[in-house]
């Protein structure tokens, strides 16, 4: 019996006339409505016909999370009377409303309105783009941009103007770029109608609560412990201030495990809630509590979709675990962020849904306006193989056909088509192979899925499945840093974890191809142990768990297999360093390690296939946070394209090395000298070296030094016909001045017995005759009126020309070079060769200072000539005494 008390209390509900005159009309809206208003619950319903307005039509819901989705539609249910249903299917098949989410399915023949994760929503996309029997398709939480849902619109719209253009399409949100959105959607047609409900909103006083000493921020996955404890005490503040339950927001499940032990004895009934809690507990949140006072430690899921009963007080970390890339270091992992003003916004109306509220916010009020608007598109930030392969699944390797809100950044997806490429997922066009098309319905990560495919035939399909459900979902910090330690403890555990993952393992196992009747993930074979749980087909039998376990994940991740360099740190193929933990922090036994204390059972390895690791800011190195122990043999075989084998000349440590190497990446394998290189290796070695570290491992006479200065001049003087001989210069074209001396070289010893300015001279403009006119140009000495042939210094700004005073007497003018258009700067030197004057006009120096020098120098140097009248006076470079003798 539908609650019609309950529908039409949903201010939504205003909304619905406009909203299917949209999808009359155009056939696409765009939704926008405030938490609480029944969007996600109430619109569904109505567009199906299942409130009893409207023609019957199909209507498939996407969400962003599993937990969402299930939630969504047990409330859907409940307004019509009905039960999504529970364990096998009832004799009558499913009711109106079900749901879809990875490994469950609850729905059937008379399901009318399905509830999907985004990510089951792309899966039938790709198996059937048509969505045959569906009227209606409603994009939920759109405006958190997760990566999954921006690509099912993408290929939705394209179905809509390719194959069925009768599909409907409707993009729900609580706070979006509407206008954004409305372009998106209408295409070509112009802007699709926006249509807008209000709802009723109860007040929400916001109060500023930041620690009372600063905290350091979070990086990687790393919380400050400080910045916990005072979340726990800001809860524990709320319980005292106010009524009615808490609702706190936290990045993530080991943040929420911590909170969760700081609030040991408050009285009120402490719930973690996050994708990894089992369904009971999610259920027992939504279901509200029965008289006790409850507080609820939530991540994001808690955001939207989602109504909590009975919560009137929201403690906002303003933290957010995201997804992100790091190119740089072959890394992507969650990692934790500032939330953006949007979702605290979002939070915050979590405590208005029922009656007035307040939200304590962890952060000073002067911080809220430097927080971003909006949290990043995952497309901007992710790693986008998965998606490139989605995208070459549906036709457009490219994507630059898709209709998306944001245009993937081109060296993402230029990186993520390189991985696809090399797993045999698409070929050399980008285009899907056969290979692809099953690694994409396989529903992981296409590296994951690689893994699946290639290690089950090794290691037989149940045990790969096992060890792919592990990796697909990272287990708890308690199962350590171990992977097959953490695999044996998920064989053996009954937590929430556990299930969950046996659950997978066996629809991984199912999708590889193992016989149906098996014995299941995580059970022992009839008749055998464990390691024979595949029949005891081929070498994989034989393999102890610690050998499957490296093997699936060096397959999943070949770049990150690892040679220790030292105890605990260790060098990963993409040439990424790597730290266990205990090499970083040091001390503890974690729960679930096999090592002594000291943090991990791995530091002994010598070899490691790194399944999971994050890049603590400012550290040179990742650190580890989960792998395998696996051997050379296995490395190798799980990388084959990063193993070479070959010569290796190049400048290292000051000087030409020479070796054979065999390399796996950026692992070294091993190495002997070279007796005879390859000549080209040599010169491209020694070029290297040069470029490096400069022009000084060259001989620079004084000769060379003048000839360098010379030329410079003439370059900055008439310009680009004369050569460039700065350094920059001359290092990018060292081959072409230093040709012949490159080729005789073999190590540093043979440069620093080369000439430069030999080999400078080749650059002058021989061909066309100007290098001829180069010593009248910049000559090298001047000649002045005593005869003495007196070198020209080109090192600075001007050319100087230094020389006793006397030799110059009835020289009027200055010299000038460059062809006339420089004049020589003049350096006029006492008898005992110190600066007496500097001038770049004689004959004004003859006329006015000279008196003054000859003055001050005529008592100190008697024995030099010092003539009343310098322009008359004969020039001589001796003393007075000498030109009377002569």
């Amino acid at each position: 019996m539908i609650r019609r008390d309950a529908l039409d209390q949903l201010p939504v509900r205003t909304a619905l006339p406009a909203l299917r005159a949209a999808l009359d009309g155009p056939g696409s809206a765009v939704l926008c409505a405030p938490p609480g208003t029944g969007k996600t619950t109430s619109v569904p319903l109505d567009l199906a016909g299942l409130t009893g307005e409207g023609p019957v039509r199909r209507v498939l819901v996407a969400e962003p999370r599993r937990m969402a989705a299930r939630a969504a539609a047990r409330r859907m249910a409940w307004l019509l009377g009905e039960e999504v249903g529970t364990g096998a299917a009832p004799a009558q098949g499913w009711g109106p409303v079900g749901f879809t989410v990875r490994g469950e399915r609850r729905a059937g023949p008379r399901t009318t309105v399905e509830v999907v994760t985004t990510g089951v929503l792309l899966q039938r996309l790709q198996r059937d783009p048509e969505l045959a029997g569906v009227d209606v398709v409603v994009l939920d939480e759109c405006h958190e941009r997760h990566l999954d849902a921006d690509t099912s619109a993408a290929f939705l719209l394209d179905v809509r103007e390719t194959l069925r253009p009768e599909l409907r399409l409707v993009a729900a949100s609580a706070t979006t770029d509407a206008e954004g959105w409305a372009r998106l959607l209408g295409g070509a047609q112009g802007a699709a109608p926006v249509v807008e409900a209000t709802g009723v909103s109860h007040p929400v006083e916001v109060v500023w609560a930041p620690p009372e000493r600063p905290v350091r921020p979070a990086h990687g996955t790393r919380v400050d412990p400080a910045l916990l404890t005072h979340v726990a005490g800001v809860v524990r503040r709320a319980l005292r201030e106010r009524t009615g339950d808490v609702l706190c927001f936290l990045p993530g499940v080991g943040e929420i495990g911590r909170v969760a032990g700081e609030l040991a004895g408050v009285d009120a009934e402490v719930l973690q809630v996050h994708g990894r809690a089992p369904a009971e507990v999610q259920d027992a949140v939504l279901a509200g509590g029965n008289g006790v006072r409850r507080v609820v430690l939530a991540t994001s899921v808690a955001e939207s979709s989602l109504t909590v009963p009975g919560v009137r007080v929201v403690v906002d970390s303003g933290l957010a675990r995201v997804p992100r890339t790091d190119h740089a270091r072959g890394l992507s992992a969650l990692t934790t962020v500032r939330a953006s003003r949007a979702a605290a916004r979002q939070r915050a109306g979590r405590a208005g849904r029922e009656a007035p509220g307040a939200v304590y916010r962890c952060w000073a009020e002067g911080e809220d306006g430097r927080l971003p608007a909006f949290p990043d598109p995952e497309i901007r930030v992710a790693d986008l193989t998965a998606f490139a392969l989605q995208a070459a699944c549906w036709g457009d390797p490219a994507a630059d056909g898709l209709a998306l809100l944001d245009a993937p950044p081109a060296g993402a997806l230029a990186a993520a088509r390189e991985v696809l490429t090399a797993i045999g997922a698409v070929d050399g066009a980008g285009r899907a192979t056969e290979r692809g098309v099953r690694m994409a319905r396989l529903g992981l990560h296409p590296r994951l899925a690689r893994a699946l495919l290639d290690g089950a035939p090794e290691v037989g399909v149940r045990r790969a499945a096992e060890v792919v459900a592990l990796l697909s979902e990272e287990p708890p910090r308690a199962y350590g840093d171990d992977l097959a330690a953490a695999w044996r403890t998920a064989r053996r555990g009954g937590d929430a974890y556990g299930a969950r993952w046996r659950q997978e393992a066996r629809r991984l196992a199912s999708a590889a191809g193992e016989p149906r009747g098996g014995s299941g993930a995580g059970g022992e074979p009839r008749g055998g142990s464990a390691a024979g749980a595949d029949g005891g087909r081929g070498a994989g039998a034989q393999l102890t768990d610690d050998a499957v376990a490296g093997l699936v994940a060096a397959l999943a991740f070949p770049e990150r297999v690892a040679r220790a360099r030292r105890k605990g740190s260790y060098l990963m193929a993409s040439g990424t360093g790597a730290e266990l933990a205990g090499a970083q922090a040091g001390g503890g036994h974690r729960p679930g390690s096999s090592g002594p204390g000291d943090g991990s059972g791995l530091r002994d390895a010598e070899w490691l296939a790194v399944a999971v690791a994050d890049r603590p800011v400012a550290a040179a190195s990742a650190r580890v946070r989960l792998a395998a122990v696996i051997d050379e043999e296995t490395a190798c075989a799980a990388a084959p394209a990063l193993y070479a084998s070959g010569e290796e000349v190049r400048w290292s440590e000051g000087d030409v090395v020479a070796r054979r190497v065999t390399r796996l990446g950026a692992i070294e394998l091993a190495a002997r000298p070279l007796t005879a290189p390859d000549p080209g290796l040599l010169r491209d070695a020694v070029v290297s070296g040069l470029r490096r570290e400069g022009l000084g491992l060259l001989r620079w006479s004084a000769a060379a030094v003048s000839l360098r200065q010379r030329m410079a001049f003439v370059h900055r003087e008439l310009g680009a016909s004369w050569p460039d001989v700065s350094d920059a210069a001359l290092l990018e074209c060292v081959e072409e001045w230093l040709g012949v001396e490159l080729g005789r070289a073999r190590r540093r010893a043979d440069l620093e017995r080369v000439d430069a300015g030999q080999a400078l001279a080749r650059l002058l403009p021989w061909a066309t005759g100007e290098a001829a006119r180069f010593d009248e140009l910049a000559p090298e000495r001047i000649e002045v009126p005593s005869g003495s042939r007196v070198r020209v210094d080109y090192g600075g700004a001007q050319p100087v020309l230094a020389v006793k005073l006397q030799e110059l007497f009835g020289w009027q003018e200055s010299p000038r070079v460059a062809g006339g258009r420089v004049p020589v700067l003049v350096h006029l030197l006492s008898p005992a060769g110190r600066p007496a004057a500097v001038t770049a006009d004689l004959a004004s120096f003859w006329r006015d200072g000279y008196r003054s020098v000859r003055a001050e120098l005529r008592g100190r140097y008697p024995k030099h000539p010092w003539p009343e009248d310098p322009s008359a006076a004969e020039p001589t470079r001796h003393t007075s005494a000498r030109l009377k003798r002569g």
